[in-house]
């Protein structure tokens, strides 16, 4: 027998779900040890009904959101008849045990009220090493998961209260940096602690049965609220296509198709048509595709839907099984964030054919990963920095500058930090001048980031993108700017390295590595900004003089708008070809940042 829901005691247990789930991420925040998570953030948290339903998640990343069905299904379907007070459950693989990539591990924990399963707690959090081919456990050039660390199935580390000490002792043996390992694992145990304790507490202040009843509601209600939202949506097929660069020092470009299909209040996203798995580290597992396409969804709905599993059944996933979408064992899989927002960029782009008054141009295309590792004083150092950039311009309003991709809710690490705990200067960190694409509303600029090794000697892995196929702008914008990966020698010498290099780079004492991360496509065409805003850009030194007379055909001399000028320059720019005026963004930004203009594909 169904009970009746109360609209506001439902909107009370459905914040109150929420809280539970921010509590769990906060814990994690205040007591993580590796910089990864504790700095840049990359983690997740949520909890579930007694069905393994997700109904509730913390305010992290949004690659994760639909991810942790996928481990669920796992549980219940071989651990939770047999679950005991105190049982904790493990798990990373991608394969057997739902996981995204094996950096990521995941703790379940479930939660009991009165003898019998009622919820659980789960976290995921990216560990900084659990070995494999490089430090970081995030090898480009492995072409197997075998490779790339240790491979963890759906287990208990801890059963009826007692750890598993043994195999906690071969996961610390099997990572790089052991302490942190540990710290964040004993992080992770914390935040399932604190959701169990949060969970048990609402079901005592409402009774188990009307709790179960309004978690029911929540599904129902998040079901509703999105079908209510894709029927305001026209009907139809919506296609999109990009590439990726590729692997190594003679990249192939990687295909990617979407079709997103609108029919009777459901979406369907299809990626038939999509380049086969690779040998590679940057396939993508199901369950990693999958919480792309709801993330991505969620931004085009343009309202508040709970993060619930109820939310989830108004999309349906079409993903060729080996495809660089959803790879047949034993694909490698560890660097797989690049195709995730590779991916989430190509629905961004589908969606905006759908609800145009929504959808902003391309980011960046997600955070690049700089992972620096050596020994110092006998002990072993490692950073995984993610240099997080900047959004597209949008319908209203210009690109957000340093902030990271809707689809990773991550911060750049502090450069104190930093330095202060590694044999590395962060020698610079700031905004790319005449970077990004220009537009009505510009899109945000491109960061830049420069590393000198104060050490011995470090190992290098990158992950980046962005440079050959460029960040496209929206209604008549311009492109982002490239990325580029640039390691200097101690005495000055430069020399470019791929996109994502297939093979670990060895750094000397003094050797630094320079990154530039792409910058975000515009919205508009740029003949029609607004001259003031122009001239804001200029004055607080986003934009160079030339750059605004060129692109923008707006005049400024003596700190003020040349208004005769500009009305002059702006009929001469409108006039030229947009390749041509594609080309002189391009040639402008090489010029104001020094780039040899090979790099970047200029002649």
């Amino acid at each position: 027998m169904s009970l009746p829901h109360d609209p506001a005691t439902l909107e009370i247990i459905k914040n109150a779900l929420s809280s539970v789930a921010d509590e769990m991420a906060l814990v994690i925040l205040r007591t993580a040890y590796s910089p990864i998570v504790r700095d840049s953030m990359d983690y997740s948290t949520a909890v579930f009904d007694k069905e393994g339903r997700t109904i509730a998640q913390g305010l992290t990343l949004a690659i994760h959101l639909g991810a942790f069905p996928h481990a669920m299904r796992r549980v219940m379907a071989t651990q939770a008849r047999d679950a005991k007070p105190g049982d904790l459950f493990i798990l990373n693989d991608p394969y057997v045990a739902g996981g995204m990539h094996l950096p990521d591990i995941y703790l379940i924990q479930p939660v009991f009220w009165d003898g019998q399963l009622a919820a659980f707690a789960g976290t995921v959090v990216h560990h900084a090493d659990i070995g494999g081919l490089a430090p970081g456990s995030m090898a480009l050039a492995a072409t197997e998961i075998h490779q790339e660390g240790t491979r963890i199935p759906l287990v208990k580390l801890y059963r009826e209260g007692q750890p598993n000490a043994e195999l906690l002792e071969l996961l610390e043996l099997n990572s790089r940096m052991p302490v942190q390992f540990r710290g964040d694992l004993r992080a992770q145990i914390s935040a399932c602690k604190s959701g169990e304790k949060g969970l048990q507490a609402l079901i005592e202040k409402y009774g188990s049965e009307t709790f179960n009843s309004y978690v029911e509601a929540l599904h129902d209600y998040a079901r509703r609220v999105a079908r209510h939202a894709i029927q305001g949506m026209p009907e139809g097929e919506y296609r999109n296509s990009d590439f990726i660069d590729g692997l190594g020092s003679s990249p192939v470009p990687i295909e990617f198709h979407v079709c997103v299909r609108v029919k009777d209040s459901h979406i369907e996203v299809d990626w038939e048509g999509t380049s086969a798995q690779v040998a590679g580290a940057i396939n993508c597992p199901i369950a990693t595709t999958q919480s792309v396409a709801l993330a991505a969804l969620r931004c085009a709905l343009g309202v508040d839907v709970p993060n619930c599993d109820g939310f989830g059944d108004v999309l349906t996933l079409k993903a060729p099984l080996g495809s660089i979408v959803n790879p047949r064992p034993p694909a490698a899989c560890a660097a797989r964030g690049v195709l995730a927002y590779r991916m989430f960029d190509l629905l961004h782009g589908a969606f905006a054919k759908i609800v145009p008054d929504r959808m902003p141009a391309l980011g960046e295309g997600g955070p690049s990963v700089v992972c620096l590792s050596g020994t110092e004083h006998g002990q072993p150092w490692l950073i995984t920095d993610g240099v997080l950039g900047s959004w597209g311009g949008h319908p209203r309003h210009d690109g957000v500058d340093g902030i990271a991709s809707p689809l990773g809710n991550m911060s750049n690490q502090p450069v104190e930090l930093i330095e202060a705990r590694l044999p590395l200067m962060v020698t610079r960190y700031g905004f790319v001048q005449d970077s990004g694409g220009a537009g009505t509303h510009r899109g945000g600029m491109a960061m830049h980031r420069e590393y000198k090794l104060l050490g011995d000697s470090a190992t290098l892995s990158l992950r980046s993108d962005r440079r050959a196929h460029l960040v496209p702008g929206f209604v008549g914008g311009f492109p982002g700017t490239p990325s580029l990966n640039v390691l200097v020698g101690k005495e000055g010498e430069e020399e470019l390295l791929p996109v994502m290099p297939n093979e670990v780079i060895t750094m000397s004492k003094g050797d630094s590595i320079r990154h530039v991360a792409a910058g975000a496509g515009g919205y508009g065409d740029p003949i029609e900004r607004d001259p003031a805003a122009v001239l804001d850009d200029v004055q607080d030194g986003r934009v160079s003089l030339p750059y605004a007379r060129e692109i923008y055909g707006v005049v400024i001399e003596g700190g003020s708008i040349d208004v005769v000028a500009t009305s002059t320059a702006r009929r001469e720019v409108a006039q030229r070809p947009r390749v041509e005026r594609e080309q002189t963004q391009l040639t402008l930004f090489a010029k104001r940042n020094n780039i040899p203009h090979a790099w970047i594909g200029l002649e």
